[in-house]
Parts: structure tokens; C-alpha cells; sequence
């Protein structure tokens, strides 16, 4: 799935890092931590904050000699609100997130809340229902999502028989997506929340 946003800035590496940095304005990465969380080479990292630092997107840190400079994002950058709303799309790249998850399981509902609705303190982000998901291969779809988007995601999945249990007796894990604002993107369950 391609982003028209990977056409317009030249390529997903550097979308993914801007994201990453935007995303954690307050955190600082090594050149391998960002390399990780963006699911890009050290290469691209080198090049891409090379050309960051050049602009003064990002500032450097080079606190401990042995883990090598950290760069964070820069919050005197003279565009930096224009880029966050440009890239700090997650409401509408939620709508994505069954096409990446789908393969873990037979998925039966998800849905969004914290961060995908402007809520960055929210207990969660993602709320999956399915049956028969492998926990591994959700983990690591979820990984390549979160490369995509910049930023972890705070998810749980639970099987369809669990889920139903928690939404009748109450659960504080389950009330607290439902009772607050959410999105359902995908319901086979029809469970009749909107």
C-alpha cells in the first residue's frame, strides 16, 4: 500500500524517520535505534539525518562517548507544526491497520482509540478481537505498522470468547476503548458500537 506521501518526499525511509522523530518529540535515538524502529538500514539513517541535522530538523547529542551522538527533534524547526500535520496522519492511517493484521488470524474486530483519535495519554491504542492469532506473527505485522506509522502502538488482542466475557462483566481494559471515543474500522462480530 503505497503512501502519496512516499511519492511527494522522494522515499519511505525518510518518511518513516521524520514520523519517527515527530512522533517522539521529546525522545533521542542512536543511529541502530532508529535503523530499528523505522525498519530501515543504517545507511539511510546516516543519510537521511545527515540531511535532517543539515536543515536543523534535528538536534545532536552526544551525551556518552561509547553509544555514540543521539539525535532528537528540534523544537525551534521554523515548519515543525506544518510537518506534524502533514505527517501526523494517524486517524487516517488507521484505516490501514486490517490489512496489516489480517494475516495473524481469522480477525473478527478492531478498534482504534488513544493516539489514532488525538488522545496521546489513552490506555490504548488498538483493541484486536480475533480467534486462532498467533501471537508472533501479530507482534511482528504490528512492528511493520509501527515502522510505517513512527510511533508504538499500545494494543491488545483478545480472543472473541474473552472478549465478550470482558465486555459483560464490565472490564476496566475493554471499558476503557468503548466508553471513550473510538473508532470500529473492521466488525464481524457485529457487536452494534459505533
Amino acid at each position: 500500500m503505497a503512501d502519496p506521501l512516499e511519492k511527494l518526499l522522494g522515499s519511505s525511509a525518510r518518511i518513516k524517520l521524520l514520523r519517527l522523530f515527530l512522533f517522539n518529540p521529546k525522545q533521542f535515538f542512536t543511529i541502530p535505534q532508529a535503523a530499528s524502529r523505522a525498519r530501515v538500514t543504517e545507511r539511510t539513517v546516516r543519510k537521511e539525518l545527515k540531511l535532517f541535522h543539515g536543515i536543523r530538523l534535528v538536534r545532536r547529542s552526544s551525551t556518552r562517548k561509547r553509544s555514540g551522538a543521539r539525535y532528537g527533534l528540534n523544537d525551534d524547526f521554523k515548519y515543525l507544526a506544518a510537518l506534524q500535520n502533514l505527517l501526523l496522519n494517524a486517524s487516517s492511517r488507521g484505516e490501514y491497520i486490517y490489512d496489516y493484521v489480517r494475516k495473524a488470524g481469522s480477525i473478527k474486530l478492531i478498534v482504534l482509540s488513544g493516539i489514532f483519535l488525538g488522545d496521546w495519554d489513552g490506555a490504548l491504542d488498538l483493541l484486536i478481537v480475533g480467534d486462532r492469532v498467533q501471537d508472533h506473527k501479530l507482534r511482528t505485522l504490528i512492528r511493520r505498522f509501527e515502522s510505517d506509522l513512527g510511533k508504538e502502538l499500545r494494543y491488545a488482542c483478545l480472543a472473541s470468547d474473552d472478549f465478550f466475557y470482558r465486555l459483560n462483566m464490565n472490564d476496566k481494559l475493554v471499558r476503557d476503548v468503548l466508553d471513550y471515543p473510538h473508532r470500529i474500522v473492521f466488525d464481524k462480530l457485529n457487536i452494534g458500537l459505533k
